[in-house]
């Protein structure tokens, strides 16, 4: 049987599922869960919106397309095929292109998917339709466009001159950014059923980490992908098809010779860069991106708690529940403060010394899904029906 996965979450009911020739591989088979509802914050919120640019979105499809910038300018692309160049000072459009397909009778979408990168050359953003597009950075010329192995899911990451890719159905692949040739292709273990993500690979001393679809982070040499080693940090179980979904589609964080890692149905865990053993492990679950500061670790759990933990042994500092199942997106640290958005578009400013929600503000009422960026003294926010938005302190 051939199938696509697809995760789906509503507002209400979190449920997986298959698109098959025609066959059912749950029955119907759901999980209800109670949303908490955004809380009452009294405290103004402590930034102002500085500009807003306009993207087309889809507000119907899970997408965690996300802007990228370069000294003053933010990058950010559309599901359909926009990409754009924005002033970060003004929020002025600089150029705008669509790489979509059209003809007299017919439009097709070109499905961005994998989030922007910028560098000093380059525009690369990477779509469901398998295909990776190349721009000149200061004109949005494509220089040139290649079909990867399988859909682009996460942001490609640069190494050197090259650029590496990770696919949905398995396939590490890297290109030479100039060119466009293939220098060297891996695979790796895709099960069944896996959540709709993948993981962004982590550059470091010449090493590529990543986490996969069957539970483990692995680190590979970025000069020709021999893998280094490979450590399993989420074991399939339980009795359902739901609780057997291990994927690792968090992005690896790499500080002073650890790797910090956190899979779907698993465990956070600290493994030693060198050979990837487990210095510590904690069984907090998640699909989400870890951040750190100085002192502490952070992680947004699979259920929407979010937690602060000691760097050296993961001792939970504290936990902070009052924003379960709101579909928030991967955290990101903005000054003292751990910022999430929301699915109903609420923008929240954590004290990351207490836990505490400090402010709260509605970007869009389309919601957030896309990890918000931080750029200098901004925060750049792209909401699900594809407008970015800029905050600043007041």
């Amino acid at each position: 049987m051939n199938l696509r996965k697809y995760f789906l979450v509503s507002a209400i009911v979190i449920s997986i599922a298959s698109v098959t020739s025609g066959c059912s591989l749950f029955g119907g088979e759901q999980d209800t869960v109670e949303v908490a509802p955004s809380p009452v914050i009294d405290t103004a919120f402590p930034l102002h919106q500085l500009w807003h640019n306009d993207l087309s979105g889809d507000t119907k499809i899970y997408s965690l397309l996300s802007p990228d910038a370069y000294l003053n300018v933010v990058y950010a692309a559309s599901r359909k095929g926009q990409i754009k160049a924005i002033d970060l000072t003004t929020g002025n459009t600089l150029w705008n292109i669509d790489v979509s397909t059209s003809s007299l009778f017919s439009s097709q979408s070109a499905l961005l998917s994998g989030g922007v990168t910028v560098d000093e050359k380059y525009v690369y953003v990477g779509s469901e339709r398998a295909t990776l597009y190349v721009l000149e950075k200061y004109t949005g010329m494509i220089m040139w466009q290649k079909e990867a192995k399988g859909e682009i899911l996460a942001k490609p990451i640069l190494v050197n001159d090259n650029l590496i890719v990770s696919t949905s159905n398995g396939y590490i692949q890297c290109f030479n950014r100039d060119s466009g040739n293939e220098l060297w292709e891996i695979t790796t273990e895709v099960p069944t059923l896996t959540l709709r993500g993948q993981s962004t690979p982590t550059l470091a001393y010449g090493a590529i980490v990543t986490g996969d679809n069957s539970g483990h982070v692995s680190a590979y040499f970025a000069k020709d992908g021999q893998l280094i080693w490979q450590q399993r940090i989420s074991q399939p179980k339980g009795s359902t098809e739901i609780a057997k979904l291990n994927d690792v589609d968090s992005s690896p964080v790499i500080e002073q010779g650890l790797v910090y890692s956190v899979g779907y149905n698993g465990n956070i865990v600290a493994l030693d860069l060198s050979d990837g053993q487990i210095i510590w492990k904690k069984p907090i679950g998640s699909y989400h991106s870890l951040v750190m500061n100085q002192n502490h670790l952070f992680a947004v759990d699979q259920n929407d708690n979010i937690y602060a933990l000691t760097k050296n042994d993961g001792t939970v500092v504290w936990k902070l529940s009052d924003l379960l199942h709101r579909q928030l997106t991967d955290p990101v640290i903005y000054h003292d403060y751990i910022v999430v958005g929301d699915y109903e578009g609420y923008l929240y400013l954590i004290d990351s010394n207490t836990g505490n929600i400090t402010a709260k503000t509605q970007v869009n009422s389309s919601g957030l899904l896309s990890k918000p960026l931080v750029v200098d003294n901004d925060l750049i926010i792209q909401a699900k029906n594809g407008d970015i938005y800029a905050y600043g302190l007041k």
